[in-house]
């Protein structure tokens, strides 16, 4: 995947959350908690459910952050002379990580209209998403440099996550976003194990 085609994945995402933010259809857009969701927005009773300014916080850093974790994935199973063990970890990673996009975009639309808060590129930026320059670096690079420039990449980018998870752990209303930050949580923290066991053997 080149950047001409991919352009950046931090721009693009933030681009598709701000449009998810600023154009869902609710009238359930003032206050720290919130009621019911838009109804039929989403195939999940869930949905419908209490949710307070930290779940939307939560899903609108997610989408991007995990977006960019599949795009990631994409370059290095796109590469030739990659270890087959890292390949299949990207799989891995995309296979997971990508329903999980389109589930918290359905949560999103169906709370309404939310603004992104002031500066989240550069919070994400703090939070293990790399800027264009390092996505370009990564695209860029071949074989057994592409790979440990991911695996490397991906701890932070993992790390980040975990962090994101937690604030929603410890504030989040949402059932299932609170569950899926836990889940969040546990799979990368094992993802970041098996990157650790990948890297000590190049």
């Amino acid at each position: 995947m080149k950047l001409n085609t991919l352009r950046t994945a931090l721009s693009a995402a933030l681009i598709a959350t701000f449009a998810l933010a600023g154009c869902s259809s609710s009238n359930n857009t003032s206050g720290m908690d919130h009621g019911s969701a838009t109804p039929g927005a989403s195939s999940s009773a869930s949905t419908a459910g209490q949710f307070n300014d930290a779940d939307v916080l939560f899903v609108q850093m997610m989408i991007p952050h995990h977006q960019q974790a599949v795009d990631m994935s994409d370059m290095i199973v796109a590469k030739s002379g990659v270890d087959p063990d890292v390949t299949a970890l990207a799989k891995q990673i995309k296979a997971a990580q990508q329903p999980e996009v389109h589930t918290m975009e359905t949560w999103l639309n169906a709370w309404g209209p939310k603004p992104m808060p002031e500066g989240a590129p550069h919070h994400l930026l703090s939070e293990g998403m790399l800027d264009e320059e390092q996505m370009q670096a990564l695209d860029e690079a071949t074989g057994r440099e592409g790979q440990r420039r991911f695996l490397e990449s991906m701890i932070r980018h993992h790390q980040g996550a975990i962090h994101l998870a937690e604030k929603e752990i410890a504030a989040g209303k949402h059932p299932e976003a609170t569950a899926l930050a836990r889940h969040i949580a546990a799979s990368q923290q094992r993802e970041i194990d098996t990157i650790n066991r990948l890297l000590a053997t190049f």
